[in-house]
């Protein structure tokens, strides 16, 4: 398997750490308001990442944070803190706001078959983890006090820029908001560790700590969680590419300051989802959220179709032209799947094949575009009977995630009665056409179905059918 990796900018051969174990860590969402579509990209592409690796036959453990504290409204630790600003906006407790948005974020995650990662933690669940990091980092030197916040020492490092030789102008700066220089830091590039009262006097969720009642910075969590739960050696660490700099630049700081080695082997990150206008945020036009595209008659996995079609690290645009048209190929697409007919024996040998075939294909640095090119070869393949096309179909979906057999159940009403009558009378006409080996007929009249959006199918209990 092949990923770029932002640390070498460049496609390397995939290497773990232990032997067929992955240990892989997403940062999680800022719980604070729902997750509009852009930041959805990221968690879907590294969905399927993580399905690759176990499609791929890696044992993978994969952890998630939920920030429910310490997020400021710049990344480089000033403004308001994202998770009291929600609170305000909507009246409620911190507590109420998060437990409220994570769990519209993961209904979402399922809207979008995005499986739960094995760990989800939230930040204050990890107090005392931050706070025994902060003292070894005072400890060995990497940190300091200075009006009464604890910062990291970034002039103590060999080399802050990791993922390049560019100024914090030149990295990423343009997706972040401007940062305010906060005179307590000795260098312009220190990061608070752990903020105490002298930083908000309103802050509502505070702990003690040794340096005074307070709470952590937004970085310090994700190097905390990750290793607690992984480790003191990660392979794959996951993002949006607005992650890169500041906090992964500082996560990867922080964690080899503290561990006294290298750390995270593999950085993956995932381009931005754009609005016609430019980089989409919940502050500017239409808020794009699953549940909007749900509202206006979309099924999400027709989204999760739309940004397979482009490669994770390319910039993506959004538009509802764009979406209608990935809509109306992914419906198309599953129709087809549901035409086929299921007859025959399953081909064990061909399945292998084709997999071996997805594996290599997708596991090129992720290319999902690759992927559902695979899906067109399997259905126009000859040389497979229905049955065998529908196990590769499967297979791949384990990777894919679009329910490409899934089939949904249709429900009825005195409003569909004179559907049913219709339906069942051809089906009444099929079957008699069989039986007089008039199979000319008989494919007549399923054609005849398909065009009305009818898709019927042969099985042991008899004919069943359902909407396309």
């Amino acid at each position: 398997m092949k990923l770029y990796n932002s640390l070498t900018k460049r496609v390397d051969t995939f290497k773990e750490n232990e032997s067929g174990k992955i240990a892989m860590y997403t940062c999680g969402p800022t719980v604070y308001h729902f997750a509009h579509i852009g930041n959805l990209r990221s968690y879907l592409m590294e969905d399927v990442l993580e399905k690759l690796l176990r499609y791929s036959g890696y044992d993978v453990k994969r952890v998630m944070n939920i920030t429910d504290v310490g997020h400021l409204s710049s990344d480089a630790d000033t403004g308001e803190d994202k998770m009291l600003k929600g609170a305000k906006r909507e009246h409620k407790t911190i507590m109420e706001i998060a437990k409220f948005y994570t769990d519209a974020f993961f209904n979402d995650c399922k809207d979008l078959n995005i499986k739960t990662p094995d760990v989800v933690e939230p930040a204050t669940n990890c107090i005392d983890e931050f706070i025994h990091m902060i003292e070894v980092l005072l400890e060995k030197g990497y940190a300091y006090q200075a009006g009464e916040n604890v910062y990291f020492d970034t002039s103590k490092l060999k080399e802050y820029y990791v993922f390049g030789n560019q100024s914090e102008d030149e990295l990423m700066v343009g997706v972040r908001d401007d940062v305010t220089e906060d005179s307590n830091k000795k260098n312009k590039n220190d990061f608070v560790l752990w903020f105490t009262k002298s930083k908000f006097e309103d802050q509502a969720l505070k702990w003690d700590s040794p340096w005074g009642v307070g709470y952590p910075g937004w970085h310090i969590e994700c190097s905390c969680i990750s290793i607690k739960h992984l480790g003191e050696y990660m392979d794959i660490h996951c993002g949006g590419v607005d992650n890169m700099f500041p906090h992964h630049t500082n996560e990867i700081a922080q964690s080899e300051a503290f561990l006294g080695h290298k750390w995270c082997n593999f950085w993956f990150h995932v381009h931005h989802l754009n609005d016609e206008t430019g980089k989409m945020s919940k502050s500017k036009g239409e808020f794009l959220t699953v549940s909007l595209l749900k509202e206006k008659g979309y099924d999400p996995l027709a989204y999760r179709f739309f940004a397979l079609q482009s490669h994770y690290r390319k910039p993506l645009t959004f538009s509802y032209e764009g979406l209608d048209q990935a809509a109306l190929t992914y419906k198309k697409l599953k129709n087809k799947i549901a035409a086929i007919d299921v007859a025959g024996d399953i081909d064990a040998a061909k399945v292998t094949e084709y997999h071996d075939k997805f594996a290599e294909a997708v596991g090129n640095d992720v290319n999902t575009a690759m992927g559902i090119t695979m899906i067109y070869d399997v259905l126009k393949d000859d040389e497979l009977n229905g049955a065998t096309k529908l196990a590769v179909l499967n297979d791949f979906d384990k990777v894919l995630g679009l329910n490409l057999t899934v089939k949904e159940e249709m429900e009825t009403s005195s409003e569909d009665a004179e559907l049913v009558a219709y339906v069942e009378a051809k089906i009444e006409e099929r079957k008699n056409a069989k039986k007089a080996k008039d199979f000319q007929l008989a494919d007549a009249i399923r054609n005849e179905l398909a065009d009305k959006g009818i898709i019927i199918e042969d099985t042991r209990e008899g004919v069943k059918w359902h909407r396309a």
